[in-house]
């Protein structure tokens, strides 16, 4: 049965650190006018990324999502800005702070015939032009099943194409709105279609109803796909409007979980309570990399 707002557990806790470095990351997104997933989406670790590693997500396209999944706290509605200049902001933000790994994202772009891509494309190419020395990794919606809109981005060449399974097959109807498990397995098939050599990477949120074996088969499609990174982490629901949480996993399964996908054959796997997709990413990328060298070289 499904219940709202369950005590945390004591691995949940956070720590609300703010400090120099927090108060100087918040007052230039509010003067570059840019936004951040971190914000928006109401991400439990803002204050360690902020604060501890300076670093954050940048969510391009606005604030507005066209779409209402039923996990996510970000603002719903019908968008009204399309800021072409925005590219340039989010790559002096990216030099401003130091960044050797960018994490680019946006909300659901429905309206716009290309999902926002060309928007994606130019971001990567000033972030790149700015700060040649930094990978840029962009979570993408899945612009509907247009392809040549994903052709649009990975022409542009990310250091890694994201894009969020979010839930297993049972569940995704219920979880995710307009968006489809089936497409976004294609998504990804495709975007290593178009560039087989730029690693793909999906995440998984758990807790929303799915059963173990349910977790281990979307690892399994994941692979067949030929996603390389995965993320997994456990769903907080952000109002009691938002989807119903169903169960809290402890620290130990998501480590189970962390075996199982290593041993499914993915380069890096991310699992664990307050993982979210760009949580600790370039270490992510660095894992895999690693573990890549690692394979080639036996």
């Amino acid at each position: 049965m499904e219940y709202q707002f369950k005590r945390k557990p004591e691995w949940l806790k956070t720590k609300l650190t703010v400090n120099k470095n927090y108060r100087e990351i918040k007052k230039m997104m509010r003067g570059k006018t840019l936004h951040t997933v971190c914000e928006e989406a109401k991400c439990p670790n803002i204050h360690e990324c902020w604060a501890v590693h300076r670093t954050a997500t940048f969510m391009i396209l606005g604030d507005i999502c066209t779409r209402a999944c039923r996990f996510c706290a970000v603002k719903t509605g019908l968008p009204t800005e399309l800021d072409w200049q925005e590219p340039e902001r989010v790559a002096e933000a990216v030099e401003q702070m130091g960044l050797k790994h960018t994490v680019i994202t946006s909300v659901a772009r429905d309206d716009l015939q290309d999902g926002g891509a060309a928007i994606f494309a130019a971001t990567i190419q000033a972030v790149r032009k700015r700060n040649p020395l930094t990978s840029v990794e962009v979570l993408i919606p899945d612009f509907k099943g247009n392809w040549e809109a994903l052709k649009t981005v990975m022409d542009a060449r990310p250091d890694v194409l994201n894009h969020n399974v979010e839930t297993v097959r049972r569940r995704t109807k219920k979880v995710r709105s307009k968006a489809t498990y089936d497409r976004s397995l294609e998504l990804l098939r495709k975007a290593k279609e178009f560039q087989p050599d730029i690693p793909t990477k999906s995440s998984l949120m758990i807790g929303v109803g799915e059963e173990w074996d349910e977790i281990l088969e979307t690892m399994d499609d994941l692979r067949e796909v030929d996603c390389n990174i995965m993320t997994i982490g456990q769903y907080l629901q952000p109002t009691k409007k938002h989807l119903n949480l169903v169960k809290y996993y402890t620290p130990q399964e998501f480590a189970q979980l962390k075996e199982e996908g290593m041993r499914r054959g993915f380069d890096h796997v991310e699992s664990g309570p307050l993982v979210r997709s760009s949580y600790h990413a370039r270490e992510q990328v660095e894992a895999a990399q690693g573990r890549i060298q690692q394979a080639k070289a036996q």
